[in-house]
């Protein structure tokens, strides 16, 4: 393993383990994945074979492997953990890398802390679930943290959480990042050209990207819909993304008319956020959300729900913050900003300016490498 100046150590061979193939957490990890195979390292994936993550990091210059996976905890969890154990053996990396929730558990479990082993959640699962399941998810935070030499945490309130459950050890904030250079700002001609391209009419458009499902509050921006439609009759609505809410969600916008469209999943999530003159974030809680720091790297208004993970990287001057699940006060915003594009396009360039200063993709893969260094040398030092 080789030494750096200091006395610190970095990894060869990194192994990174996600279920998550699509949406926000690959999408952390890509950029990862790129600074570290520019470093020189050896770097492995491991994840399902369906979503675009597997196709991304290849074409970085990263090995991929299969690793099948339900999203959460059950039956099938002791022998995803044993075909993800025979990976790691294979692989022989220096560290592991593991995101989300069922990656947190199955490695843990297969590798018991034989190996440098770094967790980040990308939003704790406890919040998910109530009750019994939330319990037993909490208890084996804690419980894991023994075969954890690390958590990353993308917030100080994703932080927070951890600590208010008991879920202690070694942690560092590293906030999410964007491609700055690749998400440039978005003027009026590139929205008009982005619509054409989308099929989108002329009108005011606000857009919620993210995964369909409770957390992401896509329900509450539905029951606001008609507020705005009050105020401004010809505005539409797009959902890009997919998930398990999907079905009831267009059922509920049907009396809502043809100003409500689901895109289902895109790749050309650059641009829907240059379509819109407003982005809607009004997530029921995140750790750090994505979304925002895309739209605001392009230069759009956000509006967002008062969730610590958003509040955290959402500029007063970028946009409107609205309490979680205050319909009146979401639509209210939203309407504001439709209506008149001086304002909204004057938050964009707000925006722009934040997430250059303090969201480039570039300083948190370097924070996450000087994780890794932190992690091997403390190894070294035990040995």
């Amino acid at each position: 393993m080789p030494r750096l100046a200091g006395g610190l150590h970095h990894p060869q061979r990194v192994l990174h383990v996600s279920k998550p193939t699509t949406a926000g957490v690959p999408t952390v990890l890509l950029g990862y994945v790129r600074d570290q195979v520019e470093r020189g390292w050896v770097v492995t994936v491991a994840c399902p074979p369906d979503g675009w993550l597997g196709d991304a990091v290849a074409k970085c210059g990263a090995d991929v492997v299969e690793w099948a996976a339900t999203r959460g905890p059950g039956p099938s969890t002791p022998a995803e953990a044993r075909r993800l154990g025979r990976l790691v053996a294979s692989v022989a990396p220096d560290l592991v890398h593991l995101h989300s929730s069922k990656a947190g558990l199955a490695g843990r479990l297969a590798i018991r802390g034989r190996l440098p082993t770094i967790f980040q959640p990308h939003a704790w699962s406890f919040l998910a679930v109530e009750s019994a399941v939330r319990m037993a998810t909490i208890r084996w935070e804690r419980f894991a943290t023994r075969w954890t030499d690390a958590l990353v945490l993308v917030s100080e309130a994703e932080r927070q959480d951890g600590i208010d459950h008991g879920v202690t050890g070694a942690a560092w904030v590293v906030p999410n990042g964007v491609d700055v250079t690749e998400l440039v700002p978005a003027d009026r001609a590139d929205r008009a050209r982005s619509r054409a391209r989308l099929g989108l009419p002329a009108e005011p458009i606000a857009v919620c990207v993210g995964r369909l499902c409770e957390q992401k509050g896509q329900a509450d921006l539905l029951d606001a819909w008609p507020q705005v439609r009050a105020r401004l009759p010809r505005a539409h609505l797009a959902f890009v993304g997919d998930g398990p809410d999907r079905r009831s969600l267009e059922a509920r916008a049907r009396d809502l008319g043809s100003c409500v469209r689901f895109a289902g999943e895109s790749e050309e999530v650059a641009a829907w956020l240059a379509a819109a003159d407003v982005v809607v974030v009004p997530s029921r809680w995140e750790a750090m959300a994505l979304v925002p720091l895309e739209a605001m790297a392009r230069a759009r208004s956000v509006v967002a729900s008062d969730v610590a993970g958003i509040t955290e990287c959402l500029p007063e001057d970028a946009g409107a913050v609205v309490r979680s699940g205050d319909v009146v006060g979401l639509g209210r915003e939203i309407a504001a900003r439709l209506a008149d594009s001086n304002v909204a396009d004057t938050e964009g360039r707000a925006g722009r300016r934040h997430v250059e200063t303090h969201h480039d993709r570039s300083v948190a893969a370097i924070a996450v490498a000087s994780v890794y260094s932190t992690v091997l040398t403390r190894r070294a030092r035990t040995r």
